[in-house]
């Protein structure tokens, strides 16, 4: 009776290519000699492995499902040793290293590496948007040989080694078997092909190191650290492959007036005492223009005034942030005769002039706090 090859691996009859590769190498992991050596299980694997190549075979699957025998009347318990299953070692490979070996030449063509570059602009800039243009120092593909990485009138030839496999094979024995190996071929490097006259100008690479210019479009909003991605403006890759992305990251200038929190922008005006107290408009020059802040009577050092979106456009929706103007009330540090013959008066009229000492916490009149003022209290 023929061996269920989907209960040796534990999957569905209807399950998918990939479903059975995962299993096996579940199993593989599970029961290979090397870490499982007892026969009994040493019997099981190779079970599992025949069941594999029946399975992942779209022919020996089809014949195997139809009733017929795909291997020919071997079975894995009846003289197959471990070298008959062993057509897919890359897979034995892939259950205990996690990928397979690559088949196959590899190609000369591959993709460029992502490049960055920092970019400094001032706050209105940030703030609005703006365009630069920015020079950069990338690989190109090389003009003399399109990167092709042969001199002109030469071409890369068949590798005479491994006939352009760009691998070579050995086959050595063990306790398995036979196995059959591969690595990459050292005479062409896996490439399965070797360039024997190389470019002069790039030295067979394909790509030399050029400077260019380009434009590039900066959005409102953006802060310290934003990066703005331009697709295919990196490096070319090897054999004049496709380019990489280049990466524009925003450094903002300090501003000699304004901090920038978020999309908020913060500045201190200092004005006098009498200001404070009777009130005024101070102008100051915003991102927008010069405008007037308006200081009400009885403003108090340390309060904050908003400009309502005077700020930093915000980057993903419309809108702008606030100017906030933090007030700085500037007591005199010297007065003269008659000035402070005025303000004595004017804490007489507030009942506020009392002899100093007798003040209770939190009921110093003015005049008597302006003198702690003076003192350096």
């Amino acid at each position: 009776m023929a061996a269920d090859y989907y209960a040796i691996l534990g999957v569905q009859r209807d399950a998918s290519q990939e479903e059975i590769k995962k299993a096996f190498r579940r199993l593989a992991r599970e029961l290979h000699p090397d870490v499982n050596p007892d026969p009994k299980t040493q019997e099981r694997f190779k079970e599992i492995n025949t069941a594999y190549e029946v399975l992942s075979d779209p022919q020996k699957k089809q014949m195997y499902d139809l009733g017929g025998d795909p291997m020919g009347g071997a079975s894995a318990g009846a003289g197959a040793g471990f070298g008959a299953g062993f057509g897919n070692f890359s897979d034995i490979m892939d259950a205990f290293f996690g990928t397979a070996a690559q088949r196959g030449p590899k190609s000369r063509t591959r993709r460029g590496q992502d490049a960055m570059i920092r970019l400094e602009i001032d706050l209105n800039e940030a703030a609005f948007g703006t365009t630069k243009e920015i020079q950069v120092d990338t690989a190109t593909v090389c003009t003399t040989c399109s990167g092709e990485g042969a001199a002109p009138g030469t071409s890369a030839q068949t590798c005479d080694m491994c006939r352009g496999r760009g691998e070579v094979s050995q086959v050595t024995r063990s306790f398995l078997g036979q196995v059959m190996t591969s690595r990459p071929c050292p005479q062409c490097q896996g490439f399965g092909t070797v360039v024997p006259t190389p470019c002069p100008e790039c030295a067979g690479d394909g790509r030399v190191r050029s400077r260019r210019t380009l434009t590039v479009k900066i959005p409102a909003g953006v802060d310290n650290g934003t990066r703005i991605q331009l697709a295919g403006e990196g490096e070319v890759g090897p054999g004049g492959g496709p380019a990489g992305d280049l990466y524009v990251e925003i450094r903002e200038k300090p501003h000699p007036v304004f901090q920038r929190r978020g999309d908020d922008l913060h500045c201190t005006v200092t004005i006098p005492m009498t200001a404070a107290a009777l009130g005024t408009k101070v102008p100051l020059e915003t991102l927008d223009g010069m405008e007037e802040v308006d200081i009400r009577p009885g403003t108090q050092s340390g309060q904050s005034i908003p400009l309502h979106a005077r700020g930093v456009s915000h980057l993903r929706s419309a809108g702008r942030g606030d100017l906030v103007v933090h007030v700085e009330v500037q007591t005199p540090g010297k007065l003269d005769p008659e000035q402070e013959e005025l303000l004595r008066r004017l804490a007489k009229l507030r009942g506020e002039e009392r002899p100093l000492g007798q003040f209770q916490p939190g009921q110093q009149g003015l005049f008597s706090r302006l003198k702690d003022a003076f003192n350096g209290r």
